[in-house]
């Protein structure tokens, strides 16, 4: 690769990892009764022709970074691979298994306690993390500070504010909602083809056993051509001040009776 390709491969990435210092972690852990780290996980899969295969983790990374600069939070670099395997018959899509994930996140929350960070945000941007909500039940029951955002209500919340039309269930996969956060986050990765690209496939009842392919062709569900980088901009808005009430929950746990 050329010099000036090098650094156009750097650049796309650019706003995607933290650039916090060890100094800036300290200081902003003395200012807060409990430490708080935010995990941006992702997914590397097929996104359709026009978003590309790192779409999972842009979002993830995108709702985690507003969430860094509205609160005292450590953001962490993002998990870019994760399970994906109703993704499969898509090239360029990698998997790993439920319980390497698993192991994974709990091995992060580990080593954060043990740095004095109190508790650990999982911000997921992929659904087929069916996992995830394991490992923050299975930690909340140890006694453990663990969240998992954003909910199916604060998405339902963010959507009605930004004016997405697609439902939750419509807008399954590469539709108007990561069309939209994308355009207004990361425009430079969405290409052409977006604008007639819809495809609705609301009855997926077969999906864990079929994959994504018995349902579409493309890879699409969703209603892409209604994404605009207005809507992006609205629905982080929103995730975002949703996410104080877990930020409270969180910290009041470690506060003293």
């Amino acid at each position: 690769m050329s010099g000036s390709g090098t650094r156009a491969a750097y650049g796309a990435v650019g706003g995607v990892l933290p650039k916090d210092t060890t100094e800036d972690v300290r200081t902003r852990g003395a200012g807060v009764s409990a430490q708080v780290a935010v995990l941006p996980v992702g997914s590397f899969e097929q996104h359709g022709p026009y978003l590309p295969l790192v779409t999972d983790t842009l979002v993830a990374c995108a709702v985690a970074r507003e969430l860094a600069a509205a609160y005292p939070v450590h953001l962490l670099p993002p998990l870019t691979v994760s399970c994906s395997h109703e993704h499969a018959a898509w090239p360029g899509t990698v998997s790993i298994s439920a319980v390497t994930l698993h192991a994974v996140v709990s091995d992060i929350a580990a080593s954060l306690r043990r740095s004095g960070v109190d508790a650990l945000v999982v911000v997921n941007g992929h659904g087929g993390n069916y996992v995830l909500g394991n490992v923050v039940q299975e930690a909340s029951a140890r006694g453990e500070r663990m969240a998992l955002f954003p909910a199916a209500e604060d998405w339902e919340t963010a959507r009605e504010r930004a004016g997405v039309v697609t439902s939750l269930l419509t807008d399954m996969h590469a539709g108007e909602i990561e069309t939209s956060i994308l355009l207004h986050a990361h425009p430079e990765f969405v290409r052409p083809g977006h604008e007639s690209a819809d495809f609705i496939a609301d009855d997926r009842r077969h999906l864990l056993t079929l994959g994504m392919s018995a349902y579409t062709e493309s890879g699409v569900i969703g209603r892409p051509s209604l994404g605009s980088a207005e809507k992006g901009k609205e629905l982080l808005a929103s995730l975002t001040e949703s996410f104080e009430p877990y930020l409270a929950l969180l910290t009041r746990a470690a506060e003293p009776e």
